[in-house]
This record gives structure tokens, C-alpha cells and sequence, in this order.
């Protein structure tokens, strides 16, 4: 994979899915993967820095009920429900445990892939 193909808006689901966690870490955006129970299976050290969160402490643990209760409304949440197939980007604003901040996500799941992904551009 080129550069300019781990970028936020080029990084493929299938790629997310064949990187080591050392790769993910190098990362400039976070990564969150979900299983399909919304457990966080990855949690990137790039997301880990900038929510100011150990990764000990969200690994294993349901995102949009623990960690990211900011995310499960119908903008994020819902739509991995409602969606088998998603790549969208969203602008998006993080609310918990910090000052609104403006972000970008990009939710990313498809029917023959175990997790589901979002992707984290402050």
C-alpha cells in the first residue's frame, strides 16, 4: 500500500482489516473497529493520544455504551445497524469528556467483513 493509500479518505476496509496494530498505530487519524456486538476490537495508539484514553481501558469494552456514548444516535450508531454497506464520510462533533470538537468520520462496513471501522480526523 502507496502512501496516499493510507490516507483518511483512501485507506480501503480490506486494508484496515490485513494491517498489523503497528501499522495502524502509525496512522495519522484514529481507528476504531467494532465487532458486529459493537465490542472495540481496534484501538489505535493515534486515537488513544488524542481521546486521552488507554487502550487497556476500551479494548474488549462496548463502544457506543462506554466510550464513545457520543456516537450511538442515529448519525453513527443506527447507520451500522441500518447499513450492511458503508464508506461515508460525516463531519461529525465529539462531545464527551472534552470540549466540542469538530472531526471528521468515516464509518466503513461491509457484510463480508468482520469488523467495522471509524475513522477518527481531528
Amino acid at each position: 500500500m502507496s502512501p496516499n493509500e493510507s490516507g483518511f479518505e483512501a485507506v480501503a476496509l480490506r486494508d484496515l482489516e490485513a494491517m498489523s496494530a503497528d501499522a495502524r498505530d502509525a496512522l495519522p487519524f484514529g481507528v476504531v473497529g467494532l465487532g458486529a456486538d459493537t465490542i472495540v476490537q481496534v484501538y489505535n495508539a493515534t486515537e488513544a493520544r488524542m481521546a486521552g484514553l488507554d487502550p487497556a481501558a476500551v479494548l474488549g469494552v462496548p463502544f457506543f455504551d462506554a466510550v464513545g456514548q457520543c456516537m450511538n444516535n442515529f448519525m453513527v450508531a443506527q447507520r451500522f445497524e441500518d447499513e450492511p454497506e458503508i464508506d461515508e464520510i460525516v463531519p461529525y462533533v465529539l462531545t464527551l469528556r472534552m470540549r466540542p470538537t469538530r472531526v471528521r468520520l468515516r464509518l466503513l462496513a461491509s457484510a463480508g467483513t468482520p469488523r467495522r471501522y471509524i475513522l477518527i480526523a481531528r
